[in-house]
């Protein structure tokens, strides 16, 4: 259990990815409370794609250089226009809560975000064990 991706389309999905990012944290050696971050963060991710790019990607791998998990998701939607601002907490323009990314930045140790306006986004972010 090297990689698994989902295919995020429907709402199912997005649990599915949790569901995935959870187990192979658990398979990893990672605690419970750390899989259940890694979990919550899968979920924000996935989501993230369904609501804003009408689907995309979702992968999680785990690491070889270093022990960890990374998750990852690519999308064609709009793309991000503003990161920075998308990064601070209680900003949305989807009407949502503002916390998902900022949610998952501090749930994880490190994150990327590669966004092009009209042409899509990639968001890695790793946890090491």
């Amino acid at each position: 259990m090297n990689k698994i991706s989902v295919y995020v389309a429907a709402e199912f999905n997005i649990a599915e990815a949790a569901r995935q990012a959870k187990l192979m944290a658990s398979v990893l050696g990672f605690s419970s409370v750390q899989s259940y971050y890694i979990a919550t963060a899968a979920s924000e991710l996935a989501a993230n794609v369904f609501i804003h790019a009408d689907g995309g990607m979702f992968e999680v791998s785990a690491l070889t250089d270093r022990p960890g998990l990374e998750l990852v998701v690519s999308d064609h939607g709009p793309g991000i226009a503003d990161i920075e601002k998308a990064l601070q907490d209680g900003y949305s323009t989807a009407g949502g809560l503002g916390c998902g990314l900022p949610g998952v930045q501090r749930l994880m140790d490190e994150m990327d975000i590669d966004s092009q306006p009209g042409q899509g986004t990639v968001v890695r972010a790793r946890k090491w064990l």
